[in-house]
């Protein structure tokens, strides 16, 4: 059979996707390798009419959801290869081919995290990259942020508004005068002794044995699509200064035609509220492109 398209990636963006191409009766297959970015958090905040609830649980209703409508197919496992062109992609899972006439990848990213003892063990629990979706929670208490290049100085500007806030260089660069003078108006204190490990909820023990307790911390990861099948069907990325991402134009379709992306994979900032609308956008594009094909 052959589907009008294959969403590789069942997270909210791919499902959101789906959400469209369904409701036109369209055939949609979705693979999910079942590893949602956010898997680790226990609450997901910032998305209107879901602020708080269990990231598992918007997507256990979701996919209950798109269940309903008949033209779904969803096939659990990690795809293998994509290959083909426009109206004929070719797609292995579990070594079984499937083919179809679009292609969305809603792949999302893998987290490239610093290199500290404790730190990856805690991420999207007591460590976290967005304060808009954790900020709030930690009541005005004590922040950290651990910096992985110059674009940190940004994160350490901003949180400010969610606690009295700590700037840990780690070694990563030196402040030039400018940046350290809008920190210090910001009120952020910033640490240049080494980090050597994070203990306990979240406290930053450094090289020099101080230990500093905060309510959290924050830093800023270098992402990738967490699989290469984008790079595989020869789509182009971009780097931006959160790593590489896949480009796309304003209809989410990226360098080869056919072949759409959406979702963290194709769009910074990452949360789940503009993941869901990133996808929805490129579902209704992709169903226009299948109406009036080379439009």
């Amino acid at each position: 059979m052959k589907h009008d398209v294959i969403i590789i990636g069942g997270s909210y963006s791919g499902m959101a996707a789906a959400l469209q191409l369904l409701r036109a009766r369209r055939s949609v297959l979705i693979i999910d390798g079942g590893k949602r970015r956010n898997r680790r958090a226990s609450h997901s905040h910032g998305f209107l009419s879901q602020d708080g609830v269990d990231p598992a649980e918007l997507a256990r209703v979701a996919r209950e959801q798109l269940h309903a409508y008949p033209t779904l197919t969803w096939l659990d496992g990690e795809v293998e290869q994509a290959t083909g062109a426009m109206d004929d992609f070719q797609v292995a899972c579990s070594s079984t081919p499937h083919s179809a006439r679009r292609l969305l990848l809603a792949i999302g990213v893998s987290d490239r995290l610093p290199g500290i003892p404790g730190l990856a063990e805690r991420w999207g629990r007591s460590i976290f990259h967005c304060p808009y979706c954790h900020g709030y929670e930690l009541g005005q208490g004590r922040i950290g942020v651990i910096a992985t290049g110059p674009m940190s100085i940004h994160q350490a500007q901003l949180l400010p508004e969610w606690g009295n806030t700590t700037f840990f260089l780690n070694g990563t660069f030196e402040l030039d005068e400018t940046a350290a003078e809008e920190l210090t108006r910001r009120g952020v204190t910033v640490e240049t002794t080494r980090i050597e490990r994070i203990d306990g909820d979240a406290d930053v023990v450094l090289t020099d044995g101080r230990r500093m307790s905060f309510a959290g911390l924050f830093t800023a990861p270098q992402n990738e699509p967490s699989t290469p099948i984008a790079a595989q069907l020869g789509c182009e990325l971009a780097e931006t200064p959160m790593g590489l991402q896949i480009s796309t134009g304003e209809t989410r379709e990226t360098t080869v035609p056919g072949v759409f992306a959406c979702g963290d994979a194709a769009k910074i900032p990452h949360s789940v509220s503009l993941a869901v609308g990133d996808g929805a956008w490129a579902g209704a594009q992709i169903h226009r492109s299948l109406v009036w094909p080379g439009a």
